[in-house]
């Protein structure tokens, strides 16, 4: 929607796409496997989407990265907290944890690992007959998005079960793990002496709700309320849904709209409330709203299941960008800010 071609802001995905393209193949490909499957897919993506990068964006990338490597670790010193570091700040956490002892103890993918890899048909016909406390780790162990697409090759009282578990799972005792990967690749790359591995719970289990179909998500939702009514409410407060973009402030969704196309952000307003049209055309400015306000009302009649798959799509790199730290997602178990 710009109105003149010029060099535009990139963003981090875009800069880690640049800096893997210049190092080369080889070089590129010993950062790629020490990456996730969503890492990779996202990255390659955008190395593939490359088109027209200026000579100064390619300079810009390479010195904001000796500059960050210059500032963080000397060449040897202390890289294994940089290393930790690093990997928090990029993946959060959860995911930043899983890779660690991977890569600074020498490991290779462990059996859970390997199932982030697979179709998520494959992953549910591997745990199709295991017992409901292995499929409970496995879906709390994957990405929210396609443990729910795990999870939809279930019926409903398998969903319902597995995900009561997976509201009630803490921690995991890594001999269980062990046996867990041994099972699933006949070998174990892990450490059986690390400490216990912390997955599942309400949070967790919201996650995964979130991507589920809107009508698998009611249907379980009243399920577990008619089981634990304080389970289903601390869910729903911890579910961050579409029309909770209204509670996000200016600065989030302008930042968020960077990283949206204009064709899925004009489907996924197709079924929005007025409240979220309005919030996300007065972040616009005044020619780039005109022409999403005449988008809209050309957009002819779109299938509701194309619409749920648009603001699924937005919400995912809303979810992104908040475990990144770019934005802060105001739903409805969000803190108050004072």
């Amino acid at each position: 929607m710009s109105e003149e071609k010029r060099p535009q802001k990139l963003t981090k995905l875009d800069k880690a796409a640049i800096l893997l393209l210049s190092l080369g193949e080889s070089d590129a490909a010993a950062v790629l496997k020490h990456m996730g499957p969503k890492e990779v897919q996202r990255v390659g993506s955008a190395m593939a989407g490359m088109r027209g990068v200026h000579r100064e964006q390619v300079q810009q990338v390479m010195g904001d990265f000796i500059d960050m490597v210059g500032e963080q670790t000397g060449l040897g010193v202390g890289a294994d907290g940089y290393i930790r570091t690093m990997l928090t700040q990029a993946l959060g956490e959860d995911k930043a944890n899983s890779l660690v002892d991977r890569i600074l103890l020498g490991g290779s993918t462990s059996g859970l690992d390997s199932l982030k890899w697979m179709e998520p048909r494959a992953v549910a016909d591997v745990i199709r007959y295991e017992h409901p406390q292995i499929q409970a780790i496995v879906v709390a162990y994957l990405d929210p998005d396609m443990a729910a697409e795990v999870l939809s090759y279930f019926d409903h009282k398998v969903r319902l079960d597995v995900l009561l578990r997976v509201a009630a799972l803490n921690t995991v005792q890594p001999s269980a793990l062990k046996e867990l990967n041994e099972i699933l690749e006949k070998q174990f790359a892990g450490n059986a002496n690390t400490t216990r591995a912390t997955m599942g719970g309400v949070k967790r289990t919201a996650d995964i709700m979130n991507f589920l179909e809107s009508s698998t998500e009611a249907q379980l939702i009243e399920a577990i309320r008619d089981i634990d009514e304080d389970l289903s409410s601390r869910i729903e407060d911890l579910m961050f849904v579409f029309d909770n973009l209204a509670d996000v402030d200016d600065r989030g969704i302008q930042a968020l709209l960077r990283e949206v196309s204009s064709e899925v952000l004009i489907v996924a307003l197709k079924g929005a409330d007025e409240a979220i049209k309005e919030k996300i055309f007065k972040n616009m400015s005044k020619r780039a709203s005109e022409l999403l306000r005449d988008d809209l009302e050309a957009k002819g009649p779109v299938r509701i299941s194309e619409v749920e798959a648009a603001q699924k799509e937005i919400l995912t790199i809303a979810r992104r960008m908040a475990e990144a730290g770019e934005i802060v997602l105001g739903g409805k178990g969000g803190e108050e800010m004072v």
